[in-house]
């Protein structure tokens, strides 16, 4: 396997690790970047562009991140609250009027960043072609009722984020999500990163697909539990519901599906948008900084903890972000971010000055931590603290 890329010294133990995962873990085509205190310190990729060709991953392929966008779409509302536009503890009917029904009227906007907004699901899923209509996207969830009370419990609201956070946004800005994130986010960071793909950037995102992972060592495979594995087979359950509220599965392939405005599920990126967004968010990257500190803090200060409602192990989170725990290891207890499921993530952590992005077009069947990133985190670790 050809590895491109460089490492800065110290870091090398993450290139290893890189080559492992094509060796060992069947990775197909993927990148890494890392960043420490606004510098790249590591930009590596490798493979093919399309899982099931065999051009070659370029620098700047782009794939999509799956619900590693909803990192980028709770910094827009925490921008919002940071320059005083939203408030984070106003109820949510205070910005749409129309959420308000089913009981539904005291939920707030930080119950929808931390999952307790109590709306995973939807009794009526949406088709994809429907999913992408804001207007209607929007008047499904503000109809739904509550699975739980909203505030009380957490649970993962795996496609209903898309349709939350993007209507909140445009109620308050009158731009479409994926538009603030382009003007105010992407674009001053010079990042690589959509939320809606302008046309103009299709020949640069690869194909994926679902991809088996190879046996462990020894031959053994590592099992779910079987709280787990039961709550995703029965079609009922609130885990297969949410993942499901949008019915057919969309085709990740699909140009129309790639240029809807999903933010919790289609966001595109480099390994190098990722991780760049992230070092804003902590820092300043060529004089373009995100958060103030008092943001950084508010947003991986837990929000929610314990058993999740919807994915039935313990989460946490921040102001919607997946923090640092035995569901979704980061690189310390400090460290905030977001994966997508099965594969992609991209994290900060303000103690050492490290950003992440890590980016596949191989998905495997893990929700929140997958073995070829967390042996690139493992790396990463290993090179800070050596």
């Amino acid at each position: 396997m050809d590895v491109n890329g460089t490492v800065a010294e110290g870091f090398e133990p993450v290139r290893e690790a890189f080559v492992r995962n094509f060796e060992l873990l069947g990775d197909r085509g993927a990148a890494v970047t890392v960043y420490r205190d606004g510098r790249r310190v590591v930009d590596l990729w490798g493979g093919t562009r399309d899982v099931d060709g065999t051009a070659p991953w370029q620098h700047g392929t782009a794939q999509i991140v799956r619900s590693a966008t909803k990192g980028v779409a709770a910094a827009v509302l925490l921008l919002l609250a940071q320059r005083g536009e939203l408030d984070l503890d106003a109820p949510v009917g205070h910005y749409w009027p129309e959420y308000k029904a089913h009981g539904k009227e005291h939920t707030r906007v930080r119950h929808l960043l931390a999952h307790r907004a109590g709306v995973p699901v939807l009794d009526r899923p949406l088709t994809p072609a429907e999913a992408a209509d804001p207007d209607l996207a929007a008047a499904a969830v503000a109809r739904q009722a509550p699975a739980w009370e909203p505030g009380t419990e957490h649970g993962y609201h795996a496609q209903t984020y898309s349709w939350l956070t993007g209507e909140l946004v445009r109620r308050v800005t009158g731009r479409t999500i994926g538009a603030w994130i382009a003007d105010e986010i992407a674009g001053p960071l010079g990042l690589d990163l959509w939320v809606g793909l302008p046309d103009a950037q299709t020949a640069r995102v690869g194909r994926v697909a679902q991809v088996e992972a190879p046996p462990a060592p020894g031959g053994l495979r590592t099992r779910s539990k079987r709280a787990v594995f039961e709550a995703y087979a029965d079609p009922e359950s609130l885990t297969s519901r949410a993942f499901t509220a949008i019915t057919p599965l969309p085709d990740e392939n699909d140009p129309a599906y790639r240029a809807a405005v999903l933010p919790a599920s289609n966001g595109i990126a480099t390994a190098d948008g990722l991780a760049r967004f992230y070092a804003a968010l902590i820092g300043e990257v060529d004089g373009v900084g995100l958060f103030s500190p008092d943001t950084v803090t508010a947003a991986r200060t837990e929000q929610s903890a314990g058993p999740d409602r919807v994915l039935v192990v313990g989460t946490r989170f921040g102001l919607g972000y997946m923090l640092h725990g035995s569901a979704s290891p980061l690189l310390s207890p400090g460290s905030f971010g977001h994966p997508g499921r099965g594969g992609p993530l991209g994290f900060a952590d303000p103690e050492s000055g490290i950003a992440f992005g890590y980016v596949t077009n191989g998905y495997r069947k893990s929700v929140t931590a997958d073995a070829r990133a967390q042996a690139l985190v493992r790396a990463v670790r290993a090179s800070v603290d050596a």
